[in-house]
């Protein structure tokens, strides 16, 4: 199954195992929840589902890789202790708490939640004086003599042989006490992630044009090549940088991320085509309504330049839609503060509205430190703190507050618009350019474009609470389309 298969999964797991009765006991006892076992090759983001999961349900994530550890630090170090027997006293050796078991009750203790993940990675990894420990852990739950709180569900990845020389095999005594879920790769399950994440735009349109590059691990003479979905993502973030700070994009930089030579230098070349048509056709122009006067050499044009063009715009867009979701969240939490502050005048608006960023600025370290954040939430918590302190210094009174807000407001609305007219306009660009409504079965790059905004959290969140009439048209055609082709199949079939 593919990574968003694997993460439906486990949640399923979690919200199975957490359920309790009437009297307050798990549905499935604790003894029977088995521990869930992915395997699949390494980056593809095993990691990131389980902190999504964990931030999905509101529990806690206490996550390890395995491999870091000693058999000390994961069954915790000998002590002697006395104790009698029969009459008689004796020296006996007990454990001091594992380092592991004392991570999970410091994060139950910081966060307030008693329920949560215990994720190792890498658990079929792990040294030969290890391995019976890791076993002993799987089977009953236990690191030495200390359990596992009841309400933390454990969850462990692993990597198939093929791309460790250090793997271990479980044996069948182990494997029949955990549930065990293979992942492989898939560019088109990783895309929804992406796009939520803000995976540049260069990557996503060099990847839908070349699927093959998104995930390869090859031995050569050379030695081995790999390319990893982690890989790609963190060069994603180091583009945005490079770009915001006037530093270069090229082979030097891609080949630190992308550890197979072709593919690295494959999307250096292209990250620089990408550019030069971003600056060719002036997408903020289009996006304006200002089209390229000579839209016959576009239609004449390679796939891949057409791809580019509409990943351009699609990157673009995406970036509005991820900052409307943005400014929503931080505006309902400043609505919220504001309306929540006395009528009847008591207090300084001031002082009230700093006393609230200061007890928000406070909600978001507790939060941030007990790892119940994720980065969006963090960012938005942050803004909403910093607004807060910029009302204060602008607002005296109540009214004054309340009228900073809706200057706010006011602005945000505006930009609802432009996001709206930028998505029509880019609508009736691909029109004109590729295609009319009465010929859109033939115009693929019209199909690309509404399945790319249909496929995206971002895209249809923003349609689907502010509208827009260009997409449900085209969306509507597309369908109908569809429909078309399947009765069209389904009458051939007849004849």
């Amino acid at each position: 199954m593919n990574i968003n298969e694997a993460k439906e999964q486990v949640k399923n797991a979690v919200v199975a195992y957490l359920e309790k009765d009437e009297a307050g006991q798990y549905e499935i006892p604790v003894e029977r929840q088995r521990p869930i076992l992915l395997m699949g090759p390494p980056g593809i983001g095993k990691t990131a589902i389980m902190e999504q999961v964990a931030h999905e349900l509101g529990i806690n994530l206490v996550s390890y890789t395995i491999t870091h550890h000693t058999r000390q630090s994961a069954i915790g170090l000998p002590m002697i202790s006395e104790k009698s027997y029969g009459g008689k006293t004796y020296s006996v050796t007990e454990y001091t708490m594992s380092e592991i078991i004392g991570a999970v009750y410091e994060k139950i203790e910081k966060s307030g939640i008693h329920e949560g993940i215990l994720f190792l990675d890498e658990i079929n990894c792990v040294s030969e004086t290890l391995a019976p420990t890791m076993l002993q852990f799987l089977q009953y739950k236990t690191f030495g003599s200390h359990k596992i709180p009841e309400g933390f569900i454990i969850v462990t990845a692993g990597n198939p042989p093929q791309y460790n020389k250090s793997v271990r095999d479980f044996d069948i005594v182990t494997l029949d006490r955990v549930r065990q879920i293979n992942i492989e790769e898939d560019f088109d399950a990783w895309k929804d992630y992406a796009y939520k994440a803000a995976v540049h735009g260069s990557i996503m349109a060099y990847l839908e044009i070349k699927k093959e590059n998104f995930y390869s691990i090859k031995t050569e003479v050379e030695g081995r090549t790999f390319v990893t979905a982690r890989g790609w993502e963190d060069l994603s973030r180091v583009i945005k940088v490079h770009e915001k700070k006037g530093l270069p994009v090229d082979y030097d930089l891609t080949v630190q991320y992308l550890q197979d030579k072709e593919v690295a230098r494959d999307f250096a070349t292209y990250y620089e085509l990408y550019h030069r048509y971003n600056e060719l056709y002036k997408i903020p122009d289009i996006l304006e309504g200002r089209f390229p006067e000579d839209k016959e050499s576009i239609r004449k044009g390679s796939f891949d330049e057409k791809l580019s063009i509409i990943s351009l715009l699609t990157d673009k867009l995406m970036d509005e839609f991820r900052d409307y979701a943005r400014d929503q969240a931080v505006q309902k939490t400043l609505f919220d503060i504001i309306k929540a502050l006395p009528e009847d005048g008591s207090g300084s608006a001031a002082e009230l509205i700093l006393s609230r960023g200061k007890e928000l600025e406070k909600e978001l370290s507790e939060k941030s430190e007990s790892g119940l954040l994720d980065r969006e939430q963090e960012r938005t918590m942050r803004l909403a703190a910093s607004a807060l302190f910029q009302c204060a210094k602008e607002s005296g009174s109540l009214e004054e507050a309340k009228e900073w807000f809706r200057t706010r407001e006011s602005a945000r609305q505006e930009s609802i618009k432009s996001t709206g007219r930028h998505l029509t306009n880019s609508f009736n660009f691909l029109e004109e350019t590729f295609g009319n409504k009465e010929s859109l079965t033939g115009s693929q790059e019209m199909v690309i474009f509404i399945t790319e905004l249909s496929g995206a959290y971002h895209s249809l969140k923003f349609v689907r609470e502010t509208g827009n009439e260009a997409y449900y048209e085209y969306n509507k055609l597309l369908l109908l389309n569809d429909r078309r082709d399947e009765l069209r199949v389904l009458a051939e079939m007849l004849v």
